[in-house]
């Protein structure tokens, strides 16, 4: 017998960033409880409004199949003795599975070709009126909560205060007490237009009657109905609806029965940069802001209601009255930080700490400058803008605008610079420096900004593992996973030649008051940014063994490293790598078994017995004269291409040829054959580990 079953947890309202964590991890924990005790059901669906989270499954078994029990108890010899009878062994499982000792002997059957004692029974499978109530407040418990509430007298915790709970499997409640609360078939509707009980019949209703009640329990349809009334209220004044995700789904969170509505504020705010407005309106308002055919900013909101008002008039001037003060004060901010110049604004960081242990952001400003005057020839930048901008760069932390909005860090720094009248590319490099801020974002894009965002990433990452805090799990406070993602995209895109050992020293030299070992701080800083590449690789559908084709080189370029790994992943795509590969995983066992330090480089051609090895080495030669100049150019794919070559001749050396030969001057001659075939490849990468696995 199968039937619908739905939970719903009513609550106060939830918080609106974590509502769909929250809703998702419910689900799964759910219907991770009943397969783990082999309940199927067809398909499942969450809810999150909120005010609830929800979980409806269809066609759930009343109850799992029963269940063979097989236990398998001592050896026959053991279990009876020299008589016949149970022995101690015998009794004792007996006695543990509830067995009469006269029922023994006809429990002996055959496992891997041995008697033993085997005691089978039937259990009945669960039923899910019996733990429904088991999985509920498991996975209740189990939410990612970061602080949990209480209220009332009770001791009991959850996100927010629980109200009701329905727990329906058919058209039947399972009676349960959870969380201090009594389950049920009631549910409630929005808080304003339908605050009256109502009763669920069947777990199917569920939307359909919420959604009379004016709750639409979709999330995503209510994201989409967001989206789209928010682009046609947008589209009848002409302009166009800037629709972040982040924000719509905040938005979807905080809202039942989404109402979008429009408001205005004075054009006068325009003259401030548009950033500000954009950040006071969505981050402390919650509203989407409009833009015209050219992008810019109209003096428009969107912003959504959750109530359909009569008088929706009402709502608006409401919204337009909160708004305007709050572009007031970032029109206040901004002309009251422009009375500084951010070269008087930088006396300040010296009171702001970057790092308890490495300073203020003043002496952290102090070590870019240093740093920068090694980076900027590196990426053609100009060296006194570059020095300019390391002076600067973190100025606009102490402005009142960044203060009040966090997000505009940079960005503020760019308009303060221009006003303060730095040249363009000084102003652009401090908004750059923090690109690229999340996977996908822009990176820089003018030289000054490549040089300072590289200059402040490396100083980070060395200070930070120089002092050992470095990341650990999922603890990262400096963002330095983030930081060292930024770096190898700027470099690689930029295709900046630079070898990043070197740099780090450069850094960590900036650390040194800090720092006991140096060289151990840039190994570690290496050995991270490049496991970093890794990620990256798999991103883009590389094989892992590509990476550490080229990883194994232990390289300290990354535009070297990546220009590699390209070429070994093409390569890896072609009719020969498969044998190339193995034959080279086979030369590396070889010699590594077989030191021959004392051997001498040159091939000895008088030595040469058999055909093969003859035609081999001949091919090397020739090899190692054409691929000469093509590594010094990078043109690694070319390389791999004629190395290709080699083929049909290695494997006809290995039919033919027994290089752990009886002659001790023809063996190590045979050694050298391939130590010279090892090292061509090895000029890219260490294709061994492309060898298909056996």
């Amino acid at each position: 017998m199968m039937a619908d079953f739905l939970v719903e947890i009513g609550t106060e309202e939830l918080p609106p960033k974590s509502l769909m964590i929250l809703a998702n991890a419910f689900h799964d924990h759910i219907i991770n409880g009943f397969n783990s005790n082999f309940l199927s059901f067809n398909k499942s669906k969450v809810f999150a409004t909120p005010r609830r989270i929800a979980v409806l499954l269809e066609d759930l078994e009343e109850q799992a199949p029963t269940k063979e029990i097989v236990i398998w108890g001592p050896p026959k010899e053991i279990a009876f003795d020299k008589k016949g009878s149970p022995s101690k062994a015998g009794k004792a499982f007996a006695k543990k599975n509830g067995i009469p000792l006269n029922s023994l002997f006809d429990m002996i059957e055959i496992e891997q070709g041995k008697e033993k004692l085997c005691y089978k029974s039937k259990m009945a499978g669960a039923k899910t009126v019996k733990i429904a109530k088991e999985i509920i407040e498991s996975a209740l418990t189990s939410l990612p909560v970061q602080k949990n509430m209480r209220w009332g007298s009770s001791v009991l915790e959850f996100v927010r205060p629980i109200q009701w709970i329905v727990v329906l499997f058919g058209n039947k409640v399972i009676n349960s007490k959870i969380m201090g609360q009594e389950s049920s078939n009631i549910t409630y509707g929005h808080r304003f237009h339908n605050g009256e009980k109502i009763i669920l019949n069947t777990p199917l209703e569920y939307q359909k009657t919420l959604r009379e009640a004016n709750v639409i329990a979709d999330f995503f349809e209510r994201k989409e109905l967001i989206r789209s009334s928010v682009e046609e209220t947008a589209k009848k004044v002409g302009g166009t609806a800037v629709i972040g995700e982040a924000l719509l789904d905040e938005v979807t969170a905080l809202n039942e029965w989404p109402i979008a509505l429009m408001g205005s504020f004075e054009k006068k705010f325009l003259t401030v940069p548009n950033e500000a407005l954009i950040s006071s309106m969505v981050e402390h308002q919650k509203y989407f802001h409009l833009v015209d055919a050219d992008g810019k900013l109209l003096p428009l909101f969107i912003t959504i209601a959750n109530i359909e008002s009569k008088d929706p008039d009402q709502i608006i001037l409401g919204n337009e009255r909160v708004i305007r003060p709050r572009l007031s004060d970032a029109a206040f901010f901004y002309e009251s930080d422009k009375r500084t110049t951010l070269q008087q604004k930088r006396e300040a960081l010296k009171t702001v700490i970057f790092q308890e242990k490495l300073g203020s952001v003043y002496e952290k400003t102090v070590r870019l400058v240093s740093l920068i005057k090694y980076i900027a020839p590196l990426v053609n930048a100009n060296n006194a803008f570059s020095i300019r901008a390391a002076e600067i760069c973190k100025s606009d932390l102490v402005t009142d605008m960044v203060n009040e909005f966090e997000t505009l860090q940079g960005v503020m720094g760019k308009y303060y610079a221009s006003y303060d009248g730095e040249a363009d590319e000084v102003a652009e490099s401090i908004l750059e420096h923090y690109m690229p801020k999340f996977s996908g974002d822009s990176i820089p894009a003018t030289n000054t900004g490549v040089a300072l965002a590289l200059t402040d990433r490396l100083d980070t990452l060395t200070g930070i593992f120089g002092i050992g805090e470095q990341p650990t799990g999922s603890k990262d406070p400096f963002a330095l996973r983030r930081s060292s993602l930024g770096l190898l995209r700027i470099i690689i895109e930029h295709k900046i030649n630079v070898d990043l050992f070197e740099a780090l020293k450069r850094a960590a030299a900036g650390h040194r008051q800090h720092i006991n070992n140096e060289d151990e701080t840039c190994k570690q800083v290496l050995t991270y940014i490049i496991d970093r590449l890794k990620y990256v690789y798999e991103e883009k559908n590389i094989p892992t063994v590509v990476f550490l084709s080229v990883a194994s080189r232990k390289l300290t370029n990354l535009l070297d490293i990546h220009e590699r790994v390209n070429a070994v992943n093409t390569f890896s795509g072609f009719p020969e790598c498969a044998s190339l590969a193995s034959a080279n995983k086979r030369v590396s066992n070889i010699l590594s078994k077989n030191s021959i330090k004392n051997v001498p480089k040159q091939l000895n051609e008088s030595l040469l017995i058999e055909p093969s090895e003859i035609v081999l080495a001949k091919l090397i030669g020739e090899l190692e004269k054409k691929i000469k100049p093509f590594i010094k150019e990078r043109s690694y794919s070319l390389i791999l291409k004629l190395l290709s070559s080699l083929a049909t001749p290695v494997d006809k050396f290995f039919d033919d040829v027994m290089v752990m030969a009886d002659n001790k001057d023809i063996r190590m001659n045979r050694l050298v054959i391939l130590q010279k075939l090892r090292a061509l490849f090895l000029e890219v990468a260490d294709i061994s580990f492309l060898a298909p696995m056996k």
